[in-house]
């Protein structure tokens, strides 16, 4: 996309009538500086633009000489092309993507931050990628550039916290632990999130929509700390069972009906089953063990074969559409290939692995 800053501001300081040596003195810049905007030899740093706009009282956006509404058209557009990718693990497409999105709208958080997540799905050990680790270091600078540049310019919240907590997440992965707690520091706690504190704000009618949002966003944590309670396996394999019962009783709950179809559109479920059949192979509960598995595979079978879109219903959360697309993953292969080849290697199950129920399900994840 071509900027048409220089010729803007050109005209701007015609209009109020001031040299460009005037306008230099006002921005801290040199008169030379302002001639080689106006005359698109280059653009201003990024951090003056709010000061220009203001001082001619215009838009950044009116600034750039951007056509707000086709750019959000073509933004869209983008977007729209990055999700149907990261929904079949395409992370190199994704790459692609974003970049050309982030030359045509060079300063569009949203594109900035699909690039920035792209790069780090593309360094990521759990996805398809055989360069994972060259990745880790090949795009490690330019994450931290980008995460940092959304933190401190980004308008839009959601997009900054998103950035900001991936940003903390890389220096995690790069070794620089103490540079991401004090990342992690500056998030907001979840007590004061909108969620939990938007209530006594609301008018009548959005009191129900809220709040299931609310009883949504705690069911995923709840679920998410479960998870990692099984897969890091933080307490005892016997304590662990508990916790696998645990997370399959709160799906039963949160969902009256479709749950089976929740499973069939959720990778999760699949992957919940294969841990707890994990735990239970470690305690030498054969039966138990291949049991899970079974479920496991079954989900992950659904979830390879899942509608485009489903609707999902909880007294609970409401009616909820679960679309294809909304799935995001840095691997390419199926949920069953994911299964057979990655999950099922776990040493956990070598005690089953010649048995013939475990090569019943190998076959089945074949099918």
């Amino acid at each position: 996309m071509k900027l048409h800053i220089g010729e803007t501001i050109k005209n701007l300081r015609k209009e109020k009538n001031i040299t460009q040596e005037e306008l230099g003195d006002i921005l801290g810049v040199s008169y030379q500086s302002i001639s080689r905007w106006e005359t698109d030899a280059c653009y201003p740093d990024m951090e003056l633009l709010p000061t220009i706009s203001d001082f001619f009282g215009v838009t950044v956006d009116a600034l750039l000489g951007v056509n707000q509404s086709i750019e959000q058209e073509k933004v869209a557009e983008y977007l729209n092309r990055f999700q149907q990718a990261v929904s079949q693990g395409r992370v190199y497409d994704c790459i692609e993507i974003a970049r050309a999105g982030v030359a045509e709208y060079p300063n569009n958080f949203a594109l900035l931050n699909k690039l920035m997540y792209a790069l780090f799905l593309a360094g990521d050990e759990d996805g398809s990628i055989p360069e994972w680790k060259e990745n880790t270091e090949k795009y490690d600078a330019e994450i931290t550039a980008l995460g940092e540049r959304i933190m401190k310019y980004c308008p839009d919240q959601d997009i900054r916290l998103e950035a900001t907590s991936r940003l903390a997440f890389n220096h995690c992965e790069m070794g620089r632990k103490e540079t991401a707690r004090a990342i992690y520091k500056t998030l907001p706690s979840a007590e004061f999130c909108r969620e939990n504190q938007m209530w006594w704000g609301l008018y009548e009618d959005e009191k129900l929509p809220l709040t299931r949002e609310r009883i949504r966003k705690g069911y995923e944590i709840l679920s998410a700390g479960m998870d990692l309670l099984i897969g890091s396996r933080l307490l005892p394999d016997t304590e662990l069972c508990k916790i696998c019962e645990k997370a399959r009783m709160l799906d039963e709950l949160m969902y009256d009906e479709g749950t089976e179809q929740l499973r069939q559109n959720d990778s999760r479920s699949a992957r919940l089953y294969c841990r707890c059949a994990a735990v239970f192979a470690r305690l030498g509960e054969s039966k138990k063990a291949i049991e899970q598995l079974t479920k496991a595979a079954e989900y992950a079978r659904g979830f390879d074969h899942r509608p485009n879109e489903a609707v999902v219903s909880s007294v609970l959360l409401g009616e909820t559409i679960v679309r294809e697309t909304d799935f995001e993953t840095d691997d390419a292969r199926t949920l069953t290939e994911i299964m057979r080849d990655k999950w099922l290697a776990s040493p956990d199950f070598d005690a089953l692995r010649n048995t013939v129920e475990f090569q019943k399900i190998i076959s089945f994840l074949n099918g």
